[in-house]
C-alpha cells in the first residue's frame, strides 16, 4: 500500500514584515562579504605602511597569511560557539549582537597605528561576520518552511552577497581616487603615518551598513520553530557531540570537507589576485618609471577591476544556484555542475590568465568567481535541510566555521607560505602559480567527496 504523503506547509504571504526580514537578510549577507573579501583589497597598502616590508619578502609574506588566516581562525573558533548559542538562545538574540560585535571592529581597524593592532580589529570583524552567517541562515530556513519557498528565499537572500564584494571593489576604488580630500584621521590624539590612506577609510566604510542591521532586526520575529519547541518545553539542549552521533557523523564529515574545500579555492586562489595584478605585462607597462605612491594607487585601482569582475561571477554563481536549487531534485547533480568545470577554469585562471594579460585575466576571474561563490550559496540552502531544530545552528556552524573559516581559510596562509621569494619582479607571477596548484587541488577533492554527500531524505526540514 502507498504511503500517504505528508502535507508541506503553505507558502507565506510576503507581505510589509516579510519583505522586511528578507531585505535585512539580503543586506546581512552583502554586509559579510563585504567585510571578507576586503581583506584581499587592502592587505597590500596596510602592510607596505604599517611594516615598511617589500611584497614577496618573507616578513611581508608572513603578515599576508596572518592577517588572512588568523581572523578567520578566531572566526571559526567564536563562529562554532556562536551556532551552540543560536540554538540556546535563539536565533534573533544572536544576529543582533553579532552585528554589534563586527560593526565595532570594522570601525576599530582604520585608527589602527600598527600591525598588531589591525590583526586583532579584523579578528573582532571575523568573530562576528562567522556567527552572524550562520545565526541568518537557520533564522530564515525555519521563517519560511515551505520547501520551494525556502530554497528561493535562501538562494536570491544569498546572492546579494556578492553585491557586497562588488560593492566594496568600488568602495576601495573610490577612496583610492578621493581619500586625499577627505578628512584627516587620527588615532589616540596624534596623526597616523599616512591619515589620508585609502585602505584605512575602506576598512572604516564596513560600519555603514551596520546601522540599518542594527536599527531593525531586533524588532523582527524569532525564528516560530525554534520558539515553538522552547514554549512547548520539546526543545533539546543542543550539543556539539551530537553532530557526531552515528545518525550525523557522515553528514557532519562530509559537509565539513567540502565547505573547507570551497573556502580553500577563495581563499587560496581567487582572494589572492590582488597579489597577483602587479605581474600583469598591462601593470607593469602602466607603472614603468613612477614613485611608490602614484604606481601604488594605480595598482591598487586596476586590482579593484579585477576583483569587481570576479565579483560578478561570484553574482552570476550565486544566481545561476539558487535557480538550480529549486529545480534540480539531486544536490550531488547541483553541486557538481560547479565543481566539474572549475576543475579547468582555475589551472587556467591562475596558471595562465593570470600571468598573460590583464585582458584574459578578467573573463577567468568572472568564471572562477561564479563556479566557486555559487557551491557557497549551496550549502546555505543544502545544510539546514541535514539537521534538526535543536542542532540546526550548531551543525551549519560546524561545517561553516571549523570546515570553511578553519581550515578552508588557512589556504590562505599556504598560498601566502609558498608565494615567498627574494625576487619582487618574480613575486605576483609565483603566487598565480601558487594559487592554480592549490585551486585544482582543492577542487578535486571536493568532487571526491561529493561521492558520499548525503541527498536529503525530504523536502520538509526535520523536527
Amino acid at each position: 500500500m502507498a504511503q500517504p504523503q505528508t502535507a508541506l506547509p503553505a507558502k507565506k504571504t510576503l507581505g510589509p514584515i516579510e519583505w522586511t526580514i528578507c531585505a535585512i537578510a539580503a543586506i546581512g549577507f552583502a554586509f559579510d562579504i563585504y567585510e571578507i573579501l576586503m581583506a584581499p583589497l587592502i592587505v597590500r597598502p596596510a602592510l607596505i605602511e604599517l611594516t615598511g616590508a617589500t611584497p614577496g619578502s618573507p616578513v611581508f609574506q608572513m603578515w599576508v597569511g596572518r592577517l588572512f588566516y588568523i581572523p578567520a581562525f578566531a572566526g571559526g573558533i567564536f563562529g562554532l560557539i556562536g551556532g551552540y548559542l543560536t540554538d540556546r538562545l535563539g536565533r534573533r538574540r544572536v544576529l543582533t549582537y553579532s552585528i554589534l560585535i563586527y560593526a565595532f571592529g570594522a570601525l576599530a581597524s582604520g585608527f589602527v597605528t600598527s600591525v598588531e593592532q589591525l590583526l586583532i580589529a579584523r579578528c573582532v570583524v571575523f568573530v562576528g561576520v562567522c556567527v552572524e552567517f550562520v545565526a541568518a541562515v537557520a533564522w530564515l530556513a525555519e521563517l519560511f518552511p515551505n520547501p520551494e519557498q525556502r530554497e528561493k528565499v535562501l538562494g536570491y537572500t544569498q546572492a546579494f552577497s556578492s553585491l557586497g564584494g562588488i560593492l566594496v571593489a568600488t568602495v576601495n576604488g573610490w577612496c583610492v581616487a578621493h581619500s586625499a580630500a577627505l578628512p584627516a584621521l587620527t588615532a589616540f590624539g596624534s596623526l597616523l603615518a599616512d591619515p589620508h590612506a585609502p585602505w584605512r577609510y575602506t576598512v572604516m566604510s564596513g560600519f555603514i551598513p551596520a546601522i540599518p542591521l542594527i536599527l531593525i532586526r531586533p524588532f523582527l520575529p524569532e525564528s516560530p520553530a525554534w520558539q515553538a519547541q522552547r514554549a512547548a518545553g520539546t526543545l533539546k539542549r543542543p550539543s556539539i557531540a551530537a553532530i557526531f552521533s552515528p545518525a550525523l557523523l557522515k553528514t557532519t564529515i562530509v559537509t565539513t570537507i567540502m565547505y573547507a574545500m570551497v573556502y580553500g579555492a577563495a581563499f587560496g586562489a581567487i582572494q589572492q589576485i590582488p597579489q597577483m595584478v602587479p605581474g600583469l605585462p598591462e601593470v607593469r607597462e602602466a607603472v614603468q618609471g613612477l614613485k611608490p605612491p602614484a604606481a601604488g594607487k594605480i595598482t591598487q585601482e586596476i586590482a579593484a577591476s579585477v576583483t569587481s569582475m570576479q565579483e560578478l561571477g561570484g553574482l552570476a554563481g550565486r544566481v545561476l544556484m539558487a535557480i538550480g536549487a529549486i529545480y534540480i531534485v539531486s544536490r550531488r547533480k547541483l553541486v557538481r555542475l560547479f565543481q566539474i568545470p572549475g576543475l579547468v577554469v582555475l589551472p587556467l585562471a591562475f596558471g595562465w590568465a593570470a600571468t598573460s594579460s590583464l585582458g584574459a585575466m578578467k573573463p577567468m576571474a568572472f568564471l572562477a568567481g561564479m563556479l566557486t561563490t555559487g557551491q557557497m550559496s549551496f550549502w546555505g540552502n543544502y545544510l539546514p535541510r541535514v539537521y534538526p531544530t535543536h542542532l540546526r545552528g550548531t551543525g551549519e556552524s560546524f561545517a561553516a566555521n571549523i570546515g570553511g573559516r578553519l581550515i578552508g581559510t588557512s589556504f590562505a596562509w599556504v598560498a601566502a607560505t609558498l608565494a615567498i621569494t627574494s625576487d619582487k619582479a618574480y613575486a605576483p607571477t609565483k603566487m598565480a602559480l601558487v594559487a592554480a596548484s592549490i585551486g585544482f587541488g582543492v577542487y578535486l577533492v571536493g568532487f571526491i567527496t561529493s561521492f558520499w554527500l548525503q541527498e536529503p531524505p525530504a523536502e520538509a526540514l526535520p523536527e
